[in-house]
């Protein structure tokens, strides 16, 4: 059995646990970014009645700091392994709010292959986004696959392939392109949300989700949705318009959006 919580998604921080229990009852977890801090981490899990033991390692997305705020505290006090591209954790060791502490729980994924952690077997997968280097990851476990992109400029071929083959697929559905360009950023950040390497808009996601939906797809969560430029209703709707387009009928795919401060449910998956 594979069971899914969003603890925090957005610019306000980033945080995800998979939890895997085998045929035995043994139970094994990953915990998907670092954006909340580990006094928030130890609330969220033990409101679910679990504790830290609950996962091995950390994987981490890229170095912006809304996924990386309390990674140097997770090392200090949890020493659990950090995972990510070699890219990636070059930058982690340069960065002011890792570097004191990354250095011994580095671990290095190997790139092109399916890299064995924690009973899960994980791929990552590069997207575009203004950071030194941003993954997707496919992670399978207990024949379940799962996919998570989150922070994505535009959809790639490579995150639509694999999220073709999973049952469960995370993806951004940041914001709604009126509110954007109607609404207090400055043109420049607009720009820089909006061109190719800053975040994935509502019609963008349901195109995308119009290209890997398939038969196999039973839970479809929508991630990062901007405070300022996006509503939970508009991200939602616009997803299940993609869907029933495609012919999927009501309740066919569990479709949720994921709250900005507030932890999800325990799904299982």
């Amino acid at each position: 059995m594979l069971k899914f919580i969003s603890f925090s998604s957005g610019s306000c921080g980033n945080c995800y646990l998979l939890l895997s229990t085998d045929e035995k009852g043994d139970s094994s977890g990953i915990l998907i970014d670092a954006g909340i801090s580990t006094r928030m981490l130890k609330k969220n899990l033990m409101s679910l009645g679990l504790s830290y033991d609950c996962f091995g390692s950390i994987l981490v997305t890229h170095d912006h700091l809304d996924h990386i705020r309390s990674l140097a505290s997770y090392c200090k006090y949890l020493r659990k392994p950090v995972y990510s591209t070699s890219r990636i954790q070059d930058a982690l060791a340069l960065h002011s709010f890792t570097s004191a502490w990354i250095g011994g729980y580095r671990k290095d994924l190997e790139e092109g292959k399916w890299n064995e952690i924690e009973g899960f077997k994980v791929r990552y997968f590069e997207v575009p986004h203004d950071a030194t280097q941003t993954v997707g990851y496919a992670i399978e476990a207990g024949g379940h696959k799962f996919v998570i992109m989150t922070d994505i400029g535009k959809m790639v071929d490579e995150a639509v392939s694999f999220a073709k083959q999973a049952d469960t697929v995370v993806v951004e559905s940041n914001y709604d392109v009126d509110m954007l360009m109607s609404g207090p950023y400055t043109h420049e950040l607009k720009m820089r949300i909006c061109q190719g390497h800053g975040h994935l808009s509502n019609d963008q996601c349901a195109e995308a989700i119009k290209r890997f939906y398939h038969k196999g797809l039973k839970n479809l969560f929508l991630c990062h949705l901007s405070e300022n430029n996006n509503e939970p209703e508009i991200a939602f709707k616009t997803a299940k318009n993609a869907l029933f387009e495609l012919g999927v009928e009501e309740g066919e795919v569990n479709l949720r959006t994921l709250a900005r401060k507030v932890p999800s449910p325990m799904f299982e998956l």
